[in-house]
C-alpha cells in the first residue's frame, strides 16, 4: 500500500507491471505502485464537505463498513476480492496505480448506452466528446447510488446528449464488463453495463453535462470511426471494444 507522502499526476501510468506478476497471488514484496490520488480524495480533504460525487468520503476502504463491502461484493458487475487488511482488490490484478481517483473504493458501476441509427452506409453512432480528456466516446457515466443500471444508461444518454431514450427498450445488452478507464487503480476500478440502442434515423443531439460536444458520426466498423477521428481528438481506447462488440452485433 502507498504511505500517502508523496503522490503523483492522475494521469501517470504506473510503475511497471510484467504479465507475470499482475495476478495478485503471485508474491511481489517488491511492488511499489505509484499513488495517483487527487488533492480532493485526500485525508485533509475528506474531513470537511466533499463533492457530490464522492460516494466514500473516506481515505482507506478500511474505514468502509464490512457489511457494506459483502454488499459490494454481491452486488458487482465482475466479481473481485478483498485482501486481508480489508482492501478490494482490482479483478484484472495489479495496474502499477494506488489510491483512487473515482467516487468510491473498488468497483465504481457505469452505464454505456450506444445509440445506432440508420443501416449500411447511412448508419452513424451518437457519440460525445469527454469534457475531462477530449476525446471521443459513448455517451454514459456512474450508476447512482439506489440508482438501475437501465436507469442510468437513459439518464446518462438524456444528461449528455439530450436524446431520451427513457421509453425505448435496448436492442440487447451487450456485455457487463470491466472498463479499461484511464482512472483505474489497484484498488478502485469502473465496470460498465453497456446497451445497444438501435433507431431508424437521426435524431437532435446537443452536448451536455460531462459533453463539450455531441454528433452523429459515420459508423461502417471500429478501425474506420478510429481513423475518422484521429485527427479530432481521437477515439477513447477503453470504449474500442465495446463498439466493436455493437458492430458485431448489427451485422448479425
Amino acid at each position: 500500500m502507498s504511505d500517502h507522502t508523496n503522490y503523483a499526476p492522475v494521469n501517470h501510468p504506473g510503475s511497471p507491471v510484467p504479465a507475470d506478476r499482475r495476478p495478485w497471488h503471485v508474491t511481489w514484496t517488491a511492488y511499489s505502485p505509484v499513488d495517483i490520488t487527487p488533492p480532493e480524495l485526500r485525508a485533509a480533504a475528506l474531513q470537511g464537505e466533499t463533492e457530490a460525487w464522492i460516494t466514500d468520503p473516506v481515505a482507506s476502504p478500511q474505514q468502509v463498513p464490512v457489511a457494506e463491502w459483502d454488499i459490494r461484493q454481491v452486488e458487482a458487475v465482475v466479481p473481485y476480492e478483498m485482501d486481508a487488511a480489508g482492501w478490494p482488490l482490482n479483478p484484472t490484478g495489479r495496474t502499477g496505480r494506488s489510491g483512487r481517483n473515482l467516487g468510491k473504493w473498488g468497483e465504481n458501476q457505469a452505464a454505456d448506452p450506444i445509440v445506432v441509427a440508420g443501416t449500411g452506409a447511412e448508419r452513424r453512432v451518437l457519440l460525445i466528446r469527454r469534457d475531462d480528456i477530449g476525446v471521443w466516446a459513448i455517451p454514459g457515466g456512474m450508476v447512482d447510488p439506489g440508482e438501475t443500471a437501465p436507469a442510468a444508461l437513459t439518464r446518462e444518454l438524456a444528461e449528455e446528449t439530450g436524446v431520451d431514450l427513457t421509453d425505448t427498450e435496448p436492442e440487447a445488452i451487450l456485455a457487463r464488463t470491466y472498463v479499461a478507464d484511464w482512472r483505474n487503480t489497484d484498488h478502485a476500478w469502473v465496470a460498465s453495463t453497456v446497451a445497444l440502442y438501435t433507431l431508424p434515423d437521426v435524431v437532435p443531439a446537443q452536448a451536455a453535462d460531462d459533453a463539450t460536444d455531441a454528433a452523429w458520426v459515420p459508423f461502417s466498423s471500429v478501425e474506420q470511426l478510429a481513423d475518422d477521428l484521429a485527427d479530432d481528438g481521437g477515439l477513447y481506447e477503453a470504449h474500442l471494444d465495446l463498439l466493436a462488440a455493437a458492430a458485431n452485433r448489427l451485422a448479425e
